[in-house]
């Protein structure tokens, strides 16, 4: 994030001086000009138009002189933000003083840090363990539920930011640059230090699996791209042949299982045997004495039982006492920043384990998420618009949602003790689920508004932004964990999750993010590229999985460290050439 925070910091100070030189050439023609276009004039479409080269009217508003941004924001439809709860263009040039700009980037830049803070804290604690318990109670096997359930929590961030973007053609060039940024960065940035931190031999079959999937879904994006536009049937398509992919996924560890276990039929036959002798009667009452005793002695000597109030106020803690003091300060200052969010999050998402015996019940927590729960629901929907609509112009839904969520939680709580969860308490984590991808569309709504809104200010597409932050943002987290996996010796489980995920939020990504947009205007979305810098993108993504394709098999699939660090190299040749490409220094 401090390379983030430089970058961006270098840029803006690269295009502050462009800008300001444009807006004194600006300045002096409209001067001149000032007796023949009176300010409505400055705002109709056609003066828009001759300033505008995106299609996004609120790129103009920097052309203008300061005395006349806030009025100008004020007026265009495409300053004014419907997904998000803040509208960033008022704020910025109305709330503000015009020579607070710097202060305004900065402070959104570590708005921007604290949102994907929050991103990752409710994907990581709140998301995935829902997920995780309705693929168990499903009973789904570790394939199916690794390629649909937990791949969907494990890339809820990038596909929300997609759905998100897609919702307006202006921030389209975010999704499109998201998706191809992140895609690169893992398979260069995360697989490149894999291989530096522990060389290993990925396993063949899967490798090429995921690697021919993924170029089908990046070539078939590049398509889309090139004819401008995607139908009902090519967004359609993105599902289906994710769909494909899962089945391949299950028919092949089918096969490798069966072939598994046809050769090994002796050594398992020979291991029982063994198994048998070891396992006599006189033994396991040895073991199992052992264990009940070691289970004993960890009991409390009397018995303690917690009361209502004392559940509720644990339940509710997000700081644990116990390891607060061995946490660095660094941890200690991003705990404190995630607190209050966690406590909401606590209060109002229910979240079931099924790694603990008594699945995270806690009685009169999940009793008041009966009622939280929906009303974040109707609150966050379309950023509340259904949640304030009165019925028969009397009722708000809010308050009948809050009316039919106290009468639930009561006959839950009447109904149920606080030592036994109840046989419907899986249904909790389907609430959980909705509620979470809920706040996770509404965080990820921000995180467009604000990268949006600074590529508006520093004169930046929506493409490297896409490329850069969000996509950054995204990925840091799989990244640290790709690379913890890697130390702990499991380099092949971390090389598959890199391509597991970036398959999935390409397909999701844009293939549910394109239907919504469908749904709500017409049967056919406009994707135009925004100048040389998504072919760039889409030409380097292209040609390091076309490097993985062919240099990993002919390193008889063994990834060592020189390999890793010519993938490093590879990233840092395409981000200078991406930055060049967006400062015009290269033209194509």
């Amino acid at each position: 994030m401090p390379a983030v925070l430089l970058v961006l910091f270098c840029t803006f100070a690269l295009r502050w001086n462009h800008a300001s030189s444009q807006q004194s050439v600006y300045s002096l023609l409209h001067e001149s000009n000032t007796q023949r276009m009176d300010l409505g004039s400055v705002w109709s479409p056609a003066a828009r138009g001759a300033v505008d080269r995106s299609g996004d009217e609120c790129d103009a508003v920097m052309n203008l002189s300061a005395s006349k941004r806030c009025e100008f924001v004020k007026n265009t439809p495409d300053c004014a933000s419907d997904e998000g709860f803040i509208n960033y263009p008022w704020v910025t040039f109305c709330l503000f003083s015009p020579h607070l700009l710097p202060l305004v980037i900065t402070l959104y830049v570590l708005w921007l840090f604290v949102l994907f803070l929050i991103l990752g804290l409710i994907a990581s604690d709140f998301f995935c363990p829902n997920l995780s318990a309705i693929s168990s109670t499903l009973r789904l096997t570790h394939n199916v539920a690794g390629v649909t359930f937990l791949a969907f929590g494990n890339g809820a961030p990038d596909v929300f930011s997609a759905m998100a973007a897609f919702s307006h053609p202006q921030t389209a060039g975010l999704a499109i640059g998201a998706l191809f940024g992140a895609g690169i960065f893992v398979t260069t940035v995360v697989a490149g230090s894999i291989a530096l931190v522990k060389p290993f031999t990925v396993a063949s079959r899967p490798f090429l699996r995921d690697v021919i999937f993924y170029m089908a879904a990046v070539f078939w994006t590049f398509t889309i791209l090139y004819k401008g536009h995607i139908t009902l049937g090519e967004a359609v398509g993105y599902l289906g042949l994710y769909l494909v992919y899962v089945l391949a996924v299950v028919v092949s560890a089918y096969v490798y299982n069966r072939q598994k276990h046809q050769l090994n039929s002796s050594i398992q036959s020979s291991a029982r045997a063994h198994e048998e002798i070891l396992t006599s009667d006189s033994y396991r009452e040895t073991l199992s004495g052992s264990i009940q005793e070691h289970d004993e002695e960890y009991e409390p000597l009397l018995p303690y039982t917690q009361s209502t109030i004392q559940i509720f106020l644990n339940a509710i803690n997000p700081v644990d006492s116990r390891t607060w003091r061995r946490w660095h300060w660094s941890g200690k200052v991003l705990k404190v920043i995630k607190v209050p969010v966690e406590l909401l999050l606590l209060l109002t998402v229910p979240v079931v384990d099924t790694d603990k015996e008594d699945y995270n019940w806690k009685r009169p927590l999940n009793c008041l998420h009966i009622i939280t729960g929906p009303l974040v629901c109707v609150l966050t929907f379309q950023s509340g618009t259904y949640g304030l609509y009165l019925i028969q112009g009397e009722v708000p839904v809010w308050v009948l949602t809050v009316c039919i969520g106290v009468f639930l939680s009561a006959l839950v709580f009447f109904t149920t003790t606080n030592e036994h969860p109840p046989a419907y308490h899986f249904l909790f984590s389907l609430l959980g689920f909705v509620v979470s991808a809920l706040w996770i569309n509404t965080v990820a709504s921000e995180i467009v508004s604000v990268l949006h809104l600074l590529g508006v200010v520093l004169s930046l597409s929506n493409t490297v932004l896409g490329l850069t932050l969000l996509a950054w943002g995204n990925s840091i987290g799989d990244c640290f964990s790709d690379i913890t996996l890697a130390r702990q010796g499991y380099p092949r489980m971390a090389i598959a999750a890199c391509f597991g995920g970036i398959i999935f939020n390409m397909m999701f990504g844009v293939g549910l993010g394109c239907l919504l947009q469908m749904f709500h205007h017409n049967h056919i979305v406009m994707l135009e590229p925004e100048g040389s810098l998504c072919w760039v993108l889409s030409g380097a993504l292209g040609l390091s999985l076309v490097f993985s394709f062919i240099l990993v098999p002919l390193q008889c699939f063994h990834v060592s460290r020189v390999y890793g660090v010519f993938l490093l190299i590879f990233y840092i040749i395409f981000l200078i050439t991406a930055l060049l490409t967006e400062f015009r220094i290269i033209q194509f």
